[in-house]
């Protein structure tokens, strides 16, 4: 097949090791042609160009500024991307024959470009939700219900569920979540579509762990509780920062946050005047060396704003059980992804909003044989979060 994959995401090649270019890996050991729609801002100066390889086609898409600028700048270029997206396909990928349109969330503003797009090559589509907006932005008080933001952003998710033929959602409360809340929305069209990845060799954890503590100073006799990626609104730094401060004085814990993102200057100004001797903050890495110091950590910790209403299942968490890591899920109540964990074995779920509920956590996974724990992540990954699995989800819904 020839499918045609609309994304966000900036793709340089398919080697990239992400959810989303792991996809297209496997849909090209299947035997399929993904034609993957990538966009560059228009600060870095590229023009909008296709590039054919001999497996798969990449368009890359000139955009608006929407990193580094205004929110009114922000919010003007993801407006109007999905026409740039529309004329980009239609100019320079509309000879092609597609078997499928492929998208995910972010943004919600395809709605147009995938509705006329599926009526230009006449082939079903496939929405894989990884974001619920506009309900987020007002779960962290972005805007109220009642603003006429939320009521334009609401009526383009409303089209893009409409236009979508069968809708993936990451996890049984997204499902949940997708139909309680769009009754319209056929219960035959959501199915569970979660995060994928394709797992590395597993790592020598012993060596990478004394690797790990020579390099950053990290006394021996503690455990290393690593919280990566990036560091924005969603993962509710205030709460964080509130639950540090709790365990600042321990000597059996030591926290590594590597990222960067819109509130790391939180926990920056939190180290910097409360100096703890337990925490330290690196800077976004790259993905192979950050893979490296993951594999040395002992703990993987998945950290989100308590105020949530609308069940994520942040994509992070695979890199943390791809290196035998369990989890410390620290959520909302709505998110089931601490329930999954330590029903399976592989983490322990808390109150991101209670640092009672935090620290209680903590103490647990301290009694706890993290290097059992570690496994059963490592045995859950390979057993349900690959992007074989997400690929035969996708190609058994196309196939109905």
């Amino acid at each position: 097949m020839n499918i045609l994959f609309l994304t966000m995401n900036v793709f340089t090649d398919v080697d990239m090791h992400n959810i989303y270019s792991d996809l297209m890996l496997e849909l090209i050991a299947k035997g399929h042609r993904p034609f993957i729609v990538t966009p560059r801002q228009k600060s870095t100066g590229e023009k909008t160009a296709r590039t054919d390889y001999p497996t798969h086609t990449i368009l890359t898409v000139q955009i608006g500024n929407t990193a580094g600028v205004s929110l009114i700048e922000k919010g003007i270029s993801t407006v109007t991307l999905s026409g740039r997206y529309y004329r980009a396909v239609r100019k320079h990928l509309g000879r092609e024959k597609f078997d499928l349109i492929l998208y995910s969330t972010p943004p919600i503003t395809l709605a147009g470009p995938v509705r006329k797009l599926k009526k230009l090559f006449g082939c079903p589509t496939y929405l894989m939700l990884k974001d619920i907006f506009p309900q987020n932005a007002v779960d962290l008080g972005m805007f109220s219900k009642r603003s006429p933001i939320y009521r334009y952003f609401r009526r383009q998710e409303k089209k893009l569920y409409r236009v979508s033929d069968r809708i993936g959602c990451m996890s049984p409360a997204n499902i949940k979540y997708l139909l309680a809340n769009n009754p319209d929305i056929p219960a035959g069209n959501a199915e569970l579509c979660p995060n994928g990845i394709i797992p590395g060799e597993r790592a020598d954890r012993c060596a990478a762990r004394e690797a790990v503590h020579q390099r950053l100073d990290i006394p021996e006799d503690t455990t290393v509780y690593l919280l990566g990626g990036n560091l924005g609104r969603p993962q509710g730094l205030p709460a964080l920062v509130a639950c540090l401060r709790l365990l600042k004085e321990r000597k059996d814990c030591f926290f590594l946050i590597c990222g960067s993102g819109t509130d790391a200057l939180l926990i920056d100004d939190f180290t910097a005047q409360e100096q703890p001797d337990n925490i330290l903050r690196c800077p976004l890495m790259p993905k192979e060396e950050y893979d490296e110091v993951a594999a040395g950590c002992d703990v993987g910790v998945v950290f989100l704003d308590p105020r949530f209403t609308i069940p994520n299942y942040p994509s992070r968490a695979l890199s943390y059980m791809e290196n035998s890591l369990p989890l410390l899920v620290c959520t909302d109540d709505a998110t089931d992804m601490g329930a999954i964990a330590e029903e399976n074995g592989f983490g322990v779920a808390c109150n991101s909003g209670d640092p009672a509920s935090v620290l209680a956590a903590v103490d647990k996974l301290q009694r706890a044989d993290r290097e059992a724990m570690g496994a059963n992540a490592r045995r859950y990954l390979e057993q349900n979060y690959t992007a074989a699995h997400t690929c035969e989800r996708i190609l058994r819904s196309y196939d109905k």
